[in-house]
């Protein structure tokens, strides 16, 4: 089950409360579903007891309650526990992963896009609908027009017809160098359904000695009302570095790939053989995306590491149980709604804090990927593979929605 999937199957458990007459509201256009938060549980939570409650008069732990008793028994799902307020958490079957991995490796770095009309627009596909025309403009400092470039593909991705115009000519180095383009200047204006102005703290200093990567994640990774730092530590190729770790971990997926493809298997989305393996015990090995790069030091527990660790072999020559990646999996599922909501309050630098958590999440992963010493390729393997190749998936297209490259090797 999908988080789209989940998502409808929790609005199908409102309106069989709202047909039995257990609770009397308007059934919701959508239902959100995240990452369980601090005090959660399972793989995917829900507020929708919260919005419900007021609407139909009850508390929402007793909404929450009548919902549980609807989801327990849908197709997919394992397990309905409520915390706090009225969360629903819900763990799903074990074929969840498989199909959310499926999922985002058949759509490469277009999953989480939106599809109609108007994304056909964005892609050249079909006619600008003007009705739908979102309008968005800037004044001309570099980094104004560079959030309103990444808000633009943004939206672009999530459906809507975008026009952007700046209130005076652009430098030519900035285009050539932060690769930023805008279809109007000064008053040119277009028949918009909303027109916005992108006016983001400006930068303190000339980002353009960094090039355009570096320069651009500066400019993008703070919030709009935060002052960015343009200092060269942006360039630094360690882990102190937000951009450095996301691009390292992408290229480590495609270094995985590489050398997946010399021992003579490919990813295959399937079960993981998770077990009960502390996540902290997972063994770290030496596959690089380039011998120059140093890799990043993979936080280690405090306490002593137990004595089976995680990718020890059982003594059939099959892997062992991998430590549960849970914090990976619910972050791959949430990144169609890190977009949407991207494109909704206009901030990219949400999706790009949200591509360092998902690149911290896959790097403790990466090094139980391949077989090791005289382990033969399994299923297991295969299934890893796949899982590191989402997880690289999305780091390269939250990347190019920011318009900054995903090299393969660093």
């Amino acid at each position: 089950m999908t988080p789209v999937e989940l998502s409808r199957t929790v609005l199908c458990a409102v309106r069989r409360a709202v047909d039995e007459g257990e609770l009397h509201v308007a059934v919701p256009e959508r239902a959100v579903v995240t990452a369980p938060g601090p005090g959660g549980c399972g793989d995917y939570a829900t507020s929708i007891a919260l919005q419900l409650a007021r609407p139909a008069g009850q508390p929402p732990l007793r909404v929450a309650e009548i919902l549980k008793t609807r989801l327990a028994d849908s197709d997919g799902v394992r397990d309905v526990v409520i915390t706090g307020p009225g969360f629903i958490n819900i763990s799903l079957r074990d074929t969840a992963p498989t199909a959310l991995v499926e999922e985002i490796l058949r759509r490469g770095i277009r999953y989480g896009y939106a599809q109609g009309l108007a994304y056909e627009y964005a892609q050249g596909l079909a006619p600008e609908p003007s009705a739908d025309l979102v309008q968005l403009s800037c004044p001309p400092e570099v980094r104004a027009v560079v959030v309103m470039d990444a808000v633009a593909r943004i939206l672009r991705s999530q459906g809507a017809a975008v026009r952007t115009r700046c209130e005076a000519e652009l430098p030519s180095r900035w285009t050539d160098i932060l690769g930023v383009r805008v279809e109007a200047h000064r008053t040119q204006k277009s028949p918009a359904r909303l027109n916005v102005r992108v006016h983001p703290v400006p930068a303190p200093a000339d980002p353009l000695p960094l090039g355009r990567d570096a320069a651009r994640w500066a400019l993008l990774h703070p919030a709009a009302h935060d002052r960015p730092r343009i200092t060269d530590e942006h360039l630094v190729q360690r882990e102190t570095n937000p951009l450095f770790r996301v691009r390292y971990a992408h290229a480590r997926t495609r270094a995985l790939h590489r050398n997946a493809a010399d021992l003579g298997f490919t990813a295959e989305a399937g079960p993981l053989e998770l077990g009960s393996v502390e996540p902290g015990a997972v063994e770290r090995r030496s596959v690089e995306p380039h011998p120059t790069v140093p890799q990043p030091t993979v936080p280690r527990p405090t306490e002593p590491q137990p004595a089976n660790h995680a990718h020890r072999t059982h003594d059939d020559g099959h892997p062992a149980p991998l430590a549960h990646p849970t914090p990976l999996l619910p972050l791959l599922a949430d990144h169609p709604r890190v977009l949407a909501q991207s494109a909704a309050h206009r901030t990219p630098d949400r999706l790009a804090r949200h591509l360092v958590t998902v690149a911290d999440a896959v790097l403790p992963l990466l090094p139980a990927v391949l077989p090791r010493g005289a382990e033969k390729p399994s299923a297991a393997h295969r299934a890893r593979l796949a899982l590191a190749e989402a997880a690289g998936t999305v780091l390269a297209g939250g990347l190019s929605l920011l318009g900054i490259d995903a090299p393969e090797h660093l």
